[in-house]
């Protein structure tokens, strides 16, 4: 895993989710990220080498090298790394992680009720397909 820089994993049948990579895909001037669902071949294997069960992370994961950020921390990283106005939105790192998760928590858990789901995970556009693990 050492060396493949940036990657978003996240719930490729959320409708929330799949808005927010392709937010992070317009604002991500230097292409630093790489995208995965979680329930892709290659987000699963990932789960594995980081010794998270599927069923505890199941809708954002930031992983820089050889560390993973969940939730709302995962979230204020990647602000963070988008740089320009957006990395401001990083001061919020000094709020508390359990009032920041407790947030983040509220939000996953009732996402499908108020985006909604696909049957199936996103498909990258041409140009996009490198970005994608899978």
């Amino acid at each position: 895993m050492k060396g493949q820089g940036d990657i978003i994993l996240f719930d490729g049948i959320c409708n929330l989710c799949n808005r927010a990579v392709q937010f992070v895909i317009r604002h991500d001037r230097n292409k630093q990220f790489k995208f995965g669902s979680l329930q892709g071949p290659h987000g699963q294997e990932y789960l594995r080498n980081l010794n998270i069960q599927p069923d505890k992370t199941d809708s954002f994961l930031l992983i820089e090298d050889e560390k993973h950020y969940t939730r709302s921390t995962a979230a204020l990283r990647v602000f963070k790394k988008l740089g320009g106005t957006w990395s401001l939105l990083y001061i919020f790192i000094v709020i508390p992680s359990f009032i920041r998760d407790a947030l983040y928590d509220f939000i996953a858990h009732n996402r499908y009720r108020w985006f909604g789901k696909r049957n199936e995970c996103m498909l990258p556009t041409e140009d996009l397909k490198a970005r994608f693990l899978d």
